[in-house]
């Protein structure tokens, strides 16, 4: 199979489970260990079998596996973190951010470094042991917290007409930033002449405009509640704008630069903060003001809720370059 072919394959199932799957945090672990123990050995050995229906068949059990302990892990993450610091929900979300720009601000680069210099199994190989090393300290350091089925379903949570826009929100942003991943890195190998290696640097303006704009935005959520909805609204039309001028369209008759580039990533790690962190506070908030009572399951149901809809916008995505170009780009997608 070539490599588009695994590249699809590869995006269709990493998504989350249904929310209400989620409803203890030992299960939780459980299952992300065994999320983790497939990870690091499927890049291994998957590139290994036949092509044909073993691979496929192969590809779709792994990534189901893999989704399972994926979404089981970003829910409890979520879940431990607000039932931890109730009162600062925004502020340690968007704190935790720091970390996922930090890891958006490494991965590419280091990735492409290892696919160049090792080999197409590195990168994989690499991520999976690290990764590994951290099931100890999660078994050992997160707390563990008791939950007694909740009186509302999953259900109830996502008709709710505020719940539902956030939803789409969350969809529509996701989508945007999925569809970065693959076409602003054709765009950019193809229009400026860019090594595989050096396509990663391009984002870190948006990674880093993320990082730094997260926290402050997660305080902001926290200390002015009533500001989330202007932050939403503003977040995405800025976000809007800066697609706009991405390409750029033809309609703004302005010539693609590599500086106008970077800075219109820049401002768009801004707009994603903006967009994304009011969003989980939000949404609880709205759960309490509909009757949803205060503890674990429904933060697992807001958790998962929000996981899941950023995984249904941001996955699948394909693209039309040639197999030498995706093969290429293939570090990036660690």
């Amino acid at each position: 199979m070539n490599v588009k072919g695994k590249l699809v394959v590869h995006r269709v199932f990493d998504t989350d489970l249904p929310p209400d799957c989620f409803r203890t945090v030992a299960l939780v672990k459980t299952l992300s260990v065994l999320s983790i123990k497939v990870f690091i050995s499927r890049m291994h050995v998957m590139d290994q079998l036949p092509d044909g229906p073993i691979f496929i068949i192969m590809c779709f059990l792994v990534r189901v596996i893999d989704a399972i302990g994926f979404g089981a892990a970003i829910t409890a993450s979520s879940s431990i973190l607000t039932k931890a610091f109730p009162n600062n929900v925004a502020t340690v979300l968007g704190s935790l951010e720091v970390f996922t720009g930090l890891g958006l601000v490494v991965g590419p680069p280091l990735g492409g470094f290892l696919y160049q210099s090792f080999g197409y199994e590195m990168p994989f190989i690499s991520l999976g042991c690290v990764v590994l090393l951290m099931i100890p300290l999660n078994i050992c350091i997160l707390p563990s917290y008791e939950s007694d089925p909740g009186e509302h379903s999953f259900w109830k949570l996502v008709t709710l007409p505020k719940v539902g826009l956030i939803s789409f929100t969350l969809i529509s942003v996701s989508s945007c930033f999925g569809f970065l991943d693959p076409i602003l890195s054709l765009f950019v190998l193809s229009k400026f002449n860019l090594p595989a290696g050096y396509v990663g640097l391009v984002f870190l303006g948006l990674a880093l405009s993320y990082t730094i704009s997260s926290p402050l935005f997660g305080l902001l959520s926290d200390k002015m509640p009533h500001l989330r909805k202007w932050l939403l609204v503003f977040g995405n039309l800025i976000t809007a704008v800066c697609f706009m001028l991405l390409g750029p369209a033809p309609i703004v008759h302005i010539k693609s630069q590599m500086w106008l580039l970077v800075l219109i990533l820049v401002v768009n790690g801004i707009a994603a903060g903006m967009s994304i962190i009011p969003t989980f506070p939000e949404v609880l908030s709205c759960a309490y003001e509909n009757g949803f009572e205060e503890g674990l399951s429904t933060l697992g149901l807001v958790s998962g809720l929000t996981s899941a809809m950023w995984s249904a916008g941001s996955k699948p995505q394909s693209f039309d370059g040639t197999e030498e170009e995706e093969a290429a780009l293939l570090p990036l997608r660690v």
